[in-house]
């Protein structure tokens, strides 16, 4: 599991591109037959993928968070990308198809993946929080998802935002995870920019072309900064970011989001004439 450190927003002024890859993106998070974590110290949120094959995988970390079981402490979100899988929750077996979602709650001993087609490899995207309260466990089929239909094709930022672990959905402790799709033709995911000083957030970009790129746009809204990703890759977004992006084509995202505040109406819009 790698380690990423918090940064203070005046730090990130004087980075040049290398530095600021180093510090928030994660270029790397699915590999057939392996499980690929990081452990942000913002929030100490953990998020990775997990792509079994030949073998079911299961999450081993104790000694490095301070536990005796990896969710002793913690909740887990669990979003399927790639194909045909499942999760087993102490012995319980969930299917998880395409887009399928689960909410796990602290003190499930026993986490393991598996593929149905070792051809076809599932793609568990996890995103972990600590917790406080054991919550149920929640199967959430995207198919069951009402999604939030927000922005317009005349301003390229008409997408669907679908909540998989929010208060709407289920109960959790402070993690809350979606999946947004972007319509033909719209290439914004939020725009205008916010912040929201009470959580901070990691994105996935997904669903993209070997030649597509995503631009995501980061820093404080008068000191703005942006990374350049590929499909399939992450970017930790710290609470005094704003947290933006456009791409070169179509494109998915998954937001994981965990802090003092669960409920959207906590944001802090910024301007469009206030970026810089």
């Amino acid at each position: 599991m790698e380690i990423r450190y918090a940064n203070h927003p005046e730090e990130i002024k004087r980075y040049n591109t290398g530095e600021l890859r180093e510090k928030f993106l994660v270029e790397k998070l699915f590999e057939q037959g392996k499980i690929s974590l990081t452990y942000s110290h913002v929030d100490r949120m953990i998020f990775g993928g997990v792509t079994p094959a030949l073998e079911d995988l299961t999450i081993q970390l104790d000694k490095q968070i301070g536990v005796s079981y990896f969710l002793e402490r913690r909740e887990l979100g669990i979003i399927n990308i790639g194909n045909d899988g499942y999760v087993l929750l102490d012995g319980e077996k969930y299917e998880m198809n395409r887009h399928d979602g689960l909410y796990v709650g602290r003190g499930t001993k026993e986490v393991w993946f598996g593929s149905h087609d070792p051809a076809k490899p599932a793609k568990f995207y996890i995103n972990s929080a600590p917790a406080h309260h054991t919550y149920p466990t929640v199967k959430i089929d995207i198919k069951d998802i009402q999604p939030l239909e927000l922005g317009k094709s005349g301003t390229l930022n008409e997408r669907k935002i679908h909540r998989y672990i929010h208060p709407n959905v289920c109960e959790s402790c402070q993690l809350q995870m979606g999946l947004t799709m972007l319509m033909p033709g719209s290439v914004w995911n939020t725009m205008p920019a916010h912040t929201h000083e009470r959580r901070s957030e990691v994105y996935l970009y997904f669903d993209m072309e070997e030649d597509t790129r995503a631009f995501h746009f980061m820093g404080e809204p008068s000191e703005t900064r942006h990374l350049v990703l590929k499909n399939e890759q992450a970017v930790i977004s710290p609470s005094w970011s704003i947290h933006s992006g456009v791409a070169t084509s179509h494109y998915t995202f998954i937001w994981g989001m965990c802090g003092e505040n669960i409920s959207y109406d906590d944001m802090d819009h910024i301007k469009m004439s206030e970026l810089r």
